[in-house]
């Protein structure tokens, strides 16, 4: 196929532009994210206490192999929460105590945790940075 010589500038400019393009959409690590006053430990531990691994897949915590909803690899380096929130450490925090104030459709249910739990939780979230 032979190209009208006023088409190659162009595709000489698409061809010069795309690898900058690509390495652009590479998604860099989110800063990290502080929750005040929560425990990573701690977190780790309300998260077998609420069996929170019986429907999410989570790094580093022993048996949280669930299937049923998303696993949590590489958390803090999300952009949202389930889609309809910023990942923040506030938003988590309202997420992990009452998700269906911030998605009525949600499957995830209201557990009961506490402040303190939803803050050591978040806290343990936003260490899994990639695994």
């Amino acid at each position: 196929m032979v190209l009208s010589r006023r088409y190659r500038p162009f595709l000489l400019l698409l061809a010069l532009a795309a690898p900058g393009a690509l390495t652009a959409c590479k998604s860099k690590p989110a800063p990290p994210r502080d929750v005040a006053g929560g425990d990573a430990q701690r977190g780790r531990e309300a998260i077998k206490k609420y069996a929170c691994g019986a429907c999410h897949l989570i790094p580093g915590v022993e048996g949280a192999i669930g299937k049923e909803s998303h696993p949590l690899f590489g958390f803090a380096n999300r952009g949202d929460i389930a889609h309809v929130a910023p990942n923040t450490p506030d938003n988590l925090i309202k997420w992990i105590r009452r998700p269906t104030d911030l998605d009525p459709r949600t499957k995830m249910p209201t557990l009961g945790v506490s402040e303190q739990e939803a803050k050591d939780i978040a806290a343990y979230l936003y260490t899994l940075n990639g695994e």
